[in-house]
């Protein structure tokens, strides 16, 4: 009368005292008998005992045998409160016993243990959590029956379990392990999460949760997709039934609660049988044989009908007419699921291991109301590698007398049934998926370079126009017309040699003296480019960058013109100067020209000086001349270059002279004074 929780599977079980994990009534004994398969042998872990030892472990104790019966020999015998047992018990044979004895005693928890086979490595017991271990990754060994009343946890799968849940009752509840067999559990930590839903899966109940620092999830074959219901992949003439409900409501309409209605989370009624007994059932065909790993159930869904299903079966079937009643292993009993408790919630049983099999049943055994259900399987493809038929030579003539004729055929037939280990393949693609895979295969490559080449396409020709707009300048093209086109691209086209910079442009003495004072002027301004350039003593240098003055207004000189030296006398103002370009030099440069070695050139030529006067003095326009040394010439590099005053026919003396600073000279200015 002392024996609590057991489970005493084939390769492991758990074992606990009556009342674990409130106190241990007194005076109560329990013994459990142990064996596994011949030439094996067992290991015992315990999680917990808490017994009375004030009196020595004479009358409370936990005592562990080898063998069972009177042959058997003493292990240990254990006691005390809180007593930690390191490491495991092993037996010398396949053959263990288990007494616990509780005397007089005030209190005491009593214990809880596991076993297994010695083969199954890193045994826990059903107390163990993810918090008991520090590894990132580890892998366990669950023992059967680790679904306890006492254990909670919070979480669900994909999202992940908090880290105070026992391990090997949410590996139950996400289907990893078996509560009948146990298994091995492959379990990874991460970080936690703020909120734990809460579910009903494999019997165990989830409760909702707080945020906790880590969670834990585990490694799966990955053979849980859904199989078609939901999404439609299963047409409806493949779900059947074994009756359907049909009624009128008050206004008359007639109401049909037909098999393919049964798809979960789709809108509307569900599907329900006619009349509820326990030979009903619902019928999926798969269209060829699949993996099914597990099945998700709900009531009716809609709140005005409270109908569900808290209890069925499940039966398979290759060809429709033989059915299989799914049962764990080991055990001769079918299994018994359990279903919905209300008609909203999503109810999860995993079948370990999992049915293979086209044809699928549901055999309601008990329901609440009516029996009415929605439907959604798990599983994967499945495919199997047949071994080829082996080739016997026919048999000789058959003889009433020879017995190995009839040998021989027998041994054919049962040659012709043997299979190779079936392959499983871990995918959770869709069967509608797998049908369109080779057209997908085509069209996924094509599509591809469609885009690919479109996509470059749009590239260039953006690129094309950024560097089209780059080479356009900074400013507009000027205007020109077909007789002065060629005059207005000079101005863009590059000069022969950098030293054309420095290069001043000579006339000779004949071309200047022939002319009257004011047409130099107007004759150089009809060879300049389609902004007027500055005019110093009728010489102009050659420029290779735009340049700095505003065009003039008016008609423009050009090579049109009948006789350009004729040409009415303008005057030449530039109101303001165009922005220079970034690299171009800050000020005008000045235009120099040597007049040293023309003496004949008359005094009356007019000279327009391109630096402004000192102080508010306008710069002698009529009757000057300026002596204008060139910076090319080596005598007078060193020296400052000045206007030669108004009126002068050369050097003054110093007090009458007014200089004006040249711009390129202005850190340079030297007084004559000085």
């Amino acid at each position: 009368d002392g024996c609590g929780h057991t489970i005493l599977g084939p390769e492991s079980g758990t074992l606990a005292s009556i009342n674990y994990p409130q106190t241990s009534p007194n005076s109560t004994v329990c013994e459990w008998e142990i064996r596994v398969k011949p030439g094996q042998r067992i290991q015992l872990k315990f999680g917990d005992v808490d017994i009375d030892d004030s009196d020595s472990c004479h009358s409370s104790y936990l005592r562990v045998h080898n063998g069972i019966g009177p042959t058997r020999t003493e292990i240990g015998k254990y006691c005390g409160f809180g007593f930690q047992m390191d490491g495991l018990i092993t037996s010398k044979s396949n053959e263990v016993t288990v007494q616990f004895m509780s005397g007089m005693h005030t209190s005491g928890r009593g214990f809880l243990a596991a076993y297994s086979t010695t083969d199954k490595s890193d045994l826990i017991t059903c107390l163990e959590n993810a918090s008991h271990f520090s590894e990132p990754e580890f892998n366990k060994y669950c023992p059967a029956g680790c679904v306890i009343l006492f254990a909670d946890i919070s979480g669900t799968i994909p999202h992940g379990y908090r880290d105070s849940s026992s391990l090997c009752m949410a590996g139950i509840h996400a289907g990893v392990v078996s509560n009948t067999l146990g298994g091995q559990i492959n379990v990874v930590i991460s970080k936690g999460i703020p909120y734990y839903e809460g579910s009903l899966a494999n019997n165990v109940t989830s409760k909702v949760g707080p945020l906790s620092p880590s969670l834990f999830t585990f490694k799966t074959s990955g053979c849980y997709g859904t199989l078609g219901m939901e999404s439609g992949v299963i047409p409806d003439s493949q779900i059947t039934a074994s009756s359907i409900l049909e009624w009128s409501d008050q206004t008359g309409q007639v109401n049909i609660w037909k098999p393919e209605n049964a798809r979960l989370k789709r809108a509307g009624p569900p599907w329900a049988a006619f009349i509820s007994d326990e030979h009903q059932w619902l019928q999926i065909d798969l269209n060829k044989e699949k993996r099914i790993t597990g099945i998700i159930t709900t009531g009716s869904a809609l709140a005005e009908y409270y109908y569900y299903v808290s209890a069925y079966r499940i039966l398979y079937s290759d060809d429709a007419q033989k059915w299989t009643v799914y049962r764990e292993p080991g055990m001769d009993k079918d299994k018994i699921f359990q279903g919905n408790t209300e008609l909203y919630q999503e109810v999860r049983n995993n079948f370990i291991p999992p049915i293979i099999a086209r044809f699928f049943r549901i055999n309601p055994l008990k329901w609440h109301q009516k029996i009415a259900m929605k439907v959604e399987l798990l599983g994967c493809q499945f495919s199997i590698a047949r071994a080829p038929k082996i080739t016997m030579p026919p048999p000789p003539p058959w003889n009433k007398n020879d017995d190995s004729s009839d040998d021989s055929v027998k041994t054919s037939l049962q040659t012709d049934k043997t299979t190779f280990t079936p392959e499983i393949k871990n995918t959770t693609v869709t069967p509608s998926v797998t049908k369109d895979v080779a057209l997908a295969a085509v069209l996924v490559p094509v599509l591809v370079m469609v885009f690919t080449t479109l996509i470059l396409i749009l590239v260039c020709a953006w690129h094309w126009r950024n560097r089209k707009k780059k080479t356009e300048g900074t400013y507009d093209l000027p205007y020109w017309d077909r007789a002065g086109w060629w005059k207005g691209m000079k101005q863009f086209l590059p000069t022969k040699s950098a030293e054309h910079e420095e290069t001043p442009v000579r006339y000779s003495s004949n071309e200047i003296s022939h002319l009257r004072p004011r047409e130099v002027p107007a004759m150089l301004q009809t060879e300049s480019a389609e902004y007027a350039q500055p005019l110093v003593g009728g010489i102009v240098s050659t420029l290779h960058q735009r340049s700095t003055f505003k065009p003039e207004e008016g008609k423009e000189a050009s090579y049109a013109d009948l006789d350009p030296y004729n040409s009415p006398i303008q005057e030449v103002y530039h109101a303001y100067a165009e922005p220079l370009p970034v690299t171009g030099p800050e000020y005008a440069t000045p235009i120099i020209m040597d007049m040293s070695s023309h003496p004949s050139t008359p005094l009356g030529v007019p000279s327009i000086s391109t630096f402004k006067a000192a102080g508010n003095q306008a710069p002698p326009v009529v009757g000057t001349y300026n002596k204008l040394l060139s910076r090319t010439d080596s005598t007078s590099s060193a020296q400052a270059q000045y206007d030669t005053p108004k009126g002068q026919p050369g050097p003054a003396a110093a007090d009458e002279l007014l200089y004006q600073v040249p711009q390129s000279l202005a850190h340079s200015t030297v007084s004559k004074d000085e």
